[in-house]
Formats: structure tokens, sequence, C-alpha cells
């Protein structure tokens, strides 16, 4: 017994050394600063829209900065529906606003439709592509001022009015497409080929492989495509101020006319929080739409799974078994 006790004790002996000389887990410093950073960064940019909300719900008397000035209400928030209330823009900004909904909705179809069509050329390959790559993304590098200026004066040299859904539409489909087209690039560089090969080896046709089994592997992108555009729209005013007169503008050349009109008011901040929540749910209700598209279309055509087991005549259940036993008997 003495013998073992010695054994042991040196062994525990051993073990706390080794507890004791184990390293440390170092601080990864690096990444705790690109931390911080990442949280100053979204401070930065998300800070000012919460304050700007909040100053929103100010009382009759709200000022532009703090403090708040009470008492909290809706005052500044009805002023956008009731044209009733002194110094009111609700008709101004009701027209604005369903010219951006109705415009930010078509740019974010064609980007959309554009978008994917040309990152399907660009997959299967054709003679130029180099060339076209950098022409299709040239409007990214273009100002936007300046890319509407140009579109202003082609228009101009063809005797084409300006207009909302001419002159307007164009500028801004042209600017959201390279958005989309990188979108789909991506989606299209972690695209399996093999996925259709095996489908059109069941018998499946070109319509039918696009169908059922390419599109519903990269709607992803193509929504992501139609976000692009929609948002790039919904608050374009660079490449829309030269294209568009009152009666068709949109909601940022709205509120740059009343900023540079009158005295800014909270009722400025209200418009502003206003069309940020317009943004998200329009976001929120596409993806809602989408999963549930998703879901019922997996539901709907979701066939039964057999065991790989069943194949080779194993046993399934007990019946193989059972079978088995009475050949045996006979």
């Amino acid at each position: 017994m003495s013998s073992a006790s010695e054994a042991a004790a040196p062994a525990g002996t051993v073990t706390a050394a080794a507890a004791a000389r184990k390293p440390r887990r170092r601080i990864d410093w690096a990444k705790w600063i690109l931390a911080v950073y990442f949280v100053i960064f979204l401070g930065f940019l998300y800070l000012p829209m919460i304050l700007m909300g909040v100053l929103s719900f100010q009382g009759l008397y709200g000022g532009l900065t703090w403090p708040f000035r009470g008492p909290a209400g809706f005052h500044w928030w009805k002023s956008l529906f009731d044209s009733s209330i002194a110094g009111s823009h609700a008709d101004e900004i009701a027209a604005a606003g369903r010219n951006s909904l109705w415009i930010s909705l078509a740019a974010g179809a064609i980007v959309a439709l554009i978008a994917f069509s040309l990152s399907v050329a660009f997959r299967r390959g054709f003679r130029g592509a180099s060339l076209a790559f950098y022409v299709i993304l040239l409007a990214l590098m273009t100002p936007g001022f300046l890319l509407a200026l140009g579109t202003q004066l082609f228009w101009a040299w063809m005797d084409v009015p300006t207009s909302i859904w001419k002159t307007a539409l164009g500028a801004n489909v042209i600017w959201g497409i390279p958005f989309g087209f990188l979108v789909m690039l991506a989606v299209w560089n972690r695209y399996d080929d093999s996925i259709e090969e095996a489908a059109r080896d069941l018998g499946a046709g070109k319509a039918r492989t696009f169908r059922e089994v390419t599109l519903p592997l990269v709607w992803t992108g193509i929504f992501g495509s139609f976000l692009f555009g929609f948002t790039l729209t919904w608050n374009d005013y660079d490449r829309s101020i030269l294209f568009q007169i009152t009666s068709t503008d949109t909601l940022p050349l709205t509120i740059g006319g009343l900023t540079f009109t009158g005295a800014i008011r909270p009722d400025l901040y209200a418009l502003g929080t206003a069309t940020t929540l317009v943004s998200i749910f329009v976001v929120l209700t596409f993806l809602v739409v989408a999963a549930l598209i998703v879901k019922l279309r997996g539901g709907g055509s979701a066939a039964p799974v057999h065991r790989v087991e069943e194949e080779f005549g194993e046993e399934v259940g007990g019946q193989m078994r059972v079978e088995t036993a009475r050949s045996t008997d006979k």
C-alpha cells in the first residue's frame, strides 16, 4: 500500500506541475480593437437616425437640436398627413411618396431582370466579356451628378422631355445595374453546375431545369438585386434632380426643396424616420413573402424519402426479418 501511494504521489505532483506550466490564453487585442471599431462605426451610422426619430416626437415648440422640448406627442407626425395643420406640406409629401414608391418598385424589378440576364450571359461566356464587364461597372465609378447630367443632355439631344418614367427611371436603372450585377456574380461563383446536369440526366428539359432547379437556388441573388435597385432609387437625389418637375418630385427632392425654401422644423425629422421605416417594411415584407414561397414550394413538391437499406433488401421495420424466418421454416 505504501509503495502504491508513493507511486501515486509523484504522478499527482507531475500533473499539478504540468497544469502550472500550461500557458495562459493570450488576449487577442486585434480582435477587440476591431470589435470596438465596429461598434463605433455602427453608432456613427445609426445614432443620428435614432436621435432624429426621438426629436420627431417633440411638442409644438420643439427644436432641431437637444434638449428635447416636450410634452412628447405626435404633432409633427400628424402634420405629414393632415394638410389643415399650419405649415403642413402633407399634399406635397403624399404625392412625392407615391412617386418614390412606384418608381422604386419599377427600378428594382428592371434592375433585377437585367442584372440576372447579364450574369447568365457572363456565366456562359461570350467574346468580348472582359470589355463588357468594365462597361457595366462604368456607371458604378461615375459620379452620380455627372451621370445625370450626361443622361439629361442625351435626352435633350433626342428632344425627349424630362419625365419620371422615362429619363429619371432610366438614370436610376443604369445606376443600380452594376450593384445587382455584382450580387449575381457572387451567387454564380458558389453555384454548382452539376445540379443542372443531374436534372437533365433525369429527363428534365432546359425550361423545367431553369424553373425548378436554377431559379430556386439563385432567387436570393435576384432578390438582392431588386433591393439594390429599390433602395438606391428610393434614396436618390443627385441622379433625379435634373429630370423631374414639381408634380413628379420624389421624396428626396421634396425634402431638399423644403430645406431650401423654408424653415427647417421637426416635421422633417418625422418624414425622415417615416421613409426609413418604409424601407425596412418593404424589405421585411419581401423577405416574408419569399420565405413563404420557398416553404410552400418545398412542402408541395416534397417526395417520400426511401431508406437506402430498402433498396438492398435489408431489414426495414422488421419485415425482412419475418420473411427470412418464414423461408427458413419452410
